[in-house]
């Protein structure tokens, strides 16, 4: 029995040692109707699940199936610029390059094998991205949404910055890892705030229902958003990682209309009990496309990393189901395949 607490205790010294190690720095900064000084808190101040949910889930888990895609099925080398419209490409999980104005976009870059701080462990890369790293064209602003390592993948990131020394947007707090990991070309916004690309391109952040945090001791101590990329030809929304209220996204489009496009996660939702607070399902993500009032949308995270019980196929067949219920024609939230883009 002693041998058996000696062996526990250690296990979890060991966890805890490791989880000090990964967690990031934390913002210092005045308080907000958002930030009580230590940490950044949800519109209505909705909660996710605490730790102890996370071991039910761990241990309650029926995980659906994911069939591994190992065919590479690249798309086309993306052009280097594009002037007279508004080109998305869907790279894989919250990843798109968007090309507008002569500017070139990405967001929550992610081209790793797992979304982890291991190698060898953590949700597994199922199938390959959808354009080459070595195809993309030059990047001029990255979005980066919060820090979990599905939407902030240091590797990428440094490559990123070494090949193209791009600007990188992202919320209060997440500067510091950056300057940590070599980046120093960034700019952290507030809710609500806006920063001038060039006389064409505005990009504000936005509210978002998460959480942050990359060990055991930063729990929402940066801040997580989305974003609207203002544009002449329209506005266009980035969700990034999010779950559903009834009041935030009703108030983006009330300040950000006309919303032309909206990229809204539409996976990682089951079991709703515990993915609820976090992540929006399918049908909740066509609800943020009719409070934003977006003429177009896309769906995002999804298909690529097995981050919660669905299945690989399953965000896709309730996106279906669920634009069929509300009697909304299937063109105008769609699905793009890994690779492929579509033009407004």
């Amino acid at each position: 029995m002693i041998s058996i607490l000696l062996y526990s205790s250690a296990g979890i010294l060991v966890v805890i040692i490791i989880g000090y190690f990964l967690s990031g720095p934390k913002y210092k900064g005045d308080k907000s109707d958002h930030f009580n000084g230590r940490k950044f808190i949800n519109p209505g101040n909705i909660k996710p699940k605490g730790l102890m949910a996370v071991f039910k889930w761990m241990f309650t888990s029926k995980r659906r199936p994911w069939k591994k895609i190992d065919e590479p099925g690249y798309g086309a080398k993306p052009e280097a610029k594009i002037q007279s419209a508004i080109r998305v490409t869907f790279v894989n999980h919250t990843t798109f390059l968007i090309q507008l104005d002569g500017l070139n976009i990405l967001t929550d870059p992610i081209w790793s094998k797992r979304a982890s701080p291991f190698a060898w462990a953590g949700p597994k890369r199922m199938r390959p991205p959808g354009i080459k790293f070595e195809d993309l064209p030059q990047i001029d602003i990255v979005l980066l949404s919060h820090n979990h390592y599905d939407h902030l993948d240091v590797p990428t990131l440094k490559r990123i910055y070494l090949e193209f020394h791009p600007r990188f947007i992202t919320g209060l707090g997440i500067g510091a890892f950056l300057e940590n990991i070599g980046i120093p070309t960034y700019l952290e916004l507030d809710w609500w705030l806006e920063t001038i690309v060039n006389k064409q391109v505005q990009i504000l952040a936005v509210p978002a229902q998460h959480f942050s945090g990359r060990g055991m001791f930063d729990r929402d101590a940066t801040l997580w958003m989305g974003f609207v990329i203002k544009t002449s030809r329209g506005n266009i929304y980035f969700a990034a990682d999010t779950g559903y209220n009834e009041t935030s996204f009703k108030e983006i489009g009330q300040h950000c209309s006309p919303v032309l496009l909206s990229i809204i996660p539409i996976g990682a939702y089951q079991p709703r009990w515990f993915m609820g607070p976090i992540h929006c399902s399918p049908d909740e993500a066509v609800r943020i496309h009719l409070d934003v009032k977006s003429k177009q949308s896309i769906g995002s995270h999804f298909g690529t990393f097995p981050l919660a019980d669905e299945g690989r196929e399953e965000p896709v067949d309730d996106l279906k189901l669920a634009l069929k219920e509300l009697n909304i024609s299937p063109d105008e939230f769609i699905v793009l395949k890994e690779g492929t883009w579509k033009e407004f």
